[in-house]
């Protein structure tokens, strides 16, 4: 097998400033660059509102990648290829200027043409910014031109395809890369193989063998500085329609013909097709949306969401959610998968619980009650790993069962360091692999289940807020499973 050459290319950042460039993008530059998975000659420039000079630029970056740099580490050799250029987006003589340092840079680290273009910026500007690079001739050029597009990706379908048809007027859906960063986590990519790669899940994959699948991500931070954006979002447009219908639809597809992009995508988009869409008026039957209250973490008192800010006062913006969603078709009918999302909740954690139905008549318990189901546990945050649960006899008098743990922890293998999903992201746009990227079919119909969960929750005013915080959320999120004779699987020591 050859090796893969390493890419080159002009990467262009709109929002060079901003918190999510320097918390994650450069960071993750320098680890490619470092580790030799991207060219030497690659070159960044950053595009902001602020009047600094190259210098400046480069020494916030050092700021930005301080705590990744070891003894052997040269960041100036990796700072030199960070420029600066003023840019403001609205104004047409910003992108001239641009062009002109991207063409002399080009030239200078010999980039054969490639150019990507990341939108580290509110979304509103996304559809101007991409028109404008296409007029003033910004993704002209011998290589390829790529355009990464942060979330949200619109705040319901039809600001969505508003957005869409703005920026498919400047690229094609090929060039277009719609970042979901759960895609570029190490244990949401490891859903395929461990589903694909492994006989004895791949035969007990569907409804006959699997009760419920239940889908957690759950946040003990509060809104922090995000208040403004949030109040407008809530946890359903932030979380749900993106990242949780995306790892669901990973662990509902069919086995794609091969690996290729548009056939895992083809598989994908099948699912959002399948899932069983909401009627507002029904939407309490499989929705529970909720609202951080005062209470402790981590043996500290904390504010309600509505005490966060003022401009928060009186809100009904739901801070948790949880749902139960039906995948109508052969394989999943008569499953339900649970999702369940929320601020200021016990733990931080990103968990996949898969419950596989207990034997018809298990002669090793006494009552029916306390059998332990076997369950498929991949670990997504913070501790990377799979585990399975099993029944083992135990060591005490007579024939008894008690549950065992098979476990496998990722960042415990020797030597092993995971990437960051923004660093595998980065490489895998530069390498023009956009499996892990949102094709906008994906989005639409995502918007599109979303939408009536919203629309159903418009004509009922909310009891908020209506669980503590350091809670896992509202009593009613429990009664959701309860009432299906499940319940939640606890996030910890699970």
């Amino acid at each position: 097998m050859t090796k893969q050459q390493e890419p080159k290319a002009i990467i262009v950042i709109f929002g060079a400033t901003g918190d999510l460039a320097m918390r994650k993008l450069y960071p993750s530059i320098f680890n490619l660059f470092r580790s030799g998975q991207i060219d030497k000659n690659v070159a960044v420039i950053g595009a902001a509102r602020k009047p600094w000079d190259h210098t400046e630029f480069r020494q916030h970056v050092h700021e930005s990648i301080s705590g990744k740099l070891e003894t052997n580490d040269d960041p100036e050799s990796f700072l030199s290829r960070f420029y600066y250029q003023q840019v403001d987006v609205t104004d047409e003589t910003s992108y001239k200027h641009l062009h002109n340092l991207v063409n002399d840079l080009e030239e200078k680290y010999d980039t054969d043409g490639n150019r990507m273009f990341y939108l580290a910026m509110a979304p509103e500007f996304f559809g101007m910014i991409a028109q404008r690079i296409d007029r003033f001739g910004l993704k002209n050029s011998d290589g390829w031109t790529r355009l990464v597009i942060e979330k949200p990706f619109g705040h319901d379908l039809p600001s969505a395809q508003k957005l869409n048809n703005e920026v498919r007027e400047a690229f094609n859906e090929d060039q277009i890369y719609r970042i979901d960063h759960y895609l570029g986590k190490e244990m949401v990519q490891n859903i395929e193989v461990i589903r694909f790669a492994n006989g004895i899940f791949g035969h007990l994959w569907n409804n006959q063998f699997i009760s419920n699948i239940q889908i957690t991500s759950s946040e003990s931070l509060g809104v922090e500085e995000r208040f403004h954006f949030y109040n407008q979002s809530g946890a359903a447009r932030d979380m749900v329609q993106n990242h949780m219908l995306q790892m669901l639809a990973l662990l509902a597809m069919e086995p794609p013909i091969t690996l290729d992009t548009d056939e895992v995508r083809s598989e994908k988009i099948k699912v959002f097709r399948a899932m069983r869409r909401i009627k507002p008026e029904k939407v309490d039957e499989y929705f529970v949306r909720g609202q951080y209250d005062r209470g402790e973490i981590n043996g500290k008192p904390v504010a309600s969401y509505q005490e966060e800010h003022e401009d928060l006062k009186g809100s009904n913006t739901e801070t948790f959610v949880a749902g139960k969603v039906y995948i109508d078709n052969y394989r999943w009918a008569g499953v339900p998968f649970y999702i369940r999302t929320g601020k200021r909740m016990a733990e931080k954690a990103a968990k996949i619980v898969v419950e596989f139905k207990n034997m018809p008549m298990n002669l090793y318990y006494d009552e029916k009650d306390k059998q332990q189901p076997n369950l498929l546990v991949i670990n997504v945050q913070p501790e990377e790993g799979v585990t399975l649960h099993l029944n083992a006899k135990s060591n005490k008098p007579g024939t008894q069962a008690e549950p065992i743990k098979l476990s496998y922890v990722y960042n415990h293998k020797s030597g092993m360091r995971s990437p960051e999903a923004y660093e595998k992201l980065l490489l895998d746009c530069m390498l023009g692999d956009a499996t892990n990227f949102t094709h906008w079919d994906e989005v639409a119909l995502s918007w599109a289940f979303i939408d009536s969960v919203i629309e159903g929750w418009k004509w009922k005013k909310p009891n908020f807020p209506n669980y503590q915080a350091g809670s896992m959320g509202p009593e009613a999120a429990h009664e959701l499973l309860e009432k299906d004779g499940f319940h939640w699987w606890p996030i910890k020591d699970i």
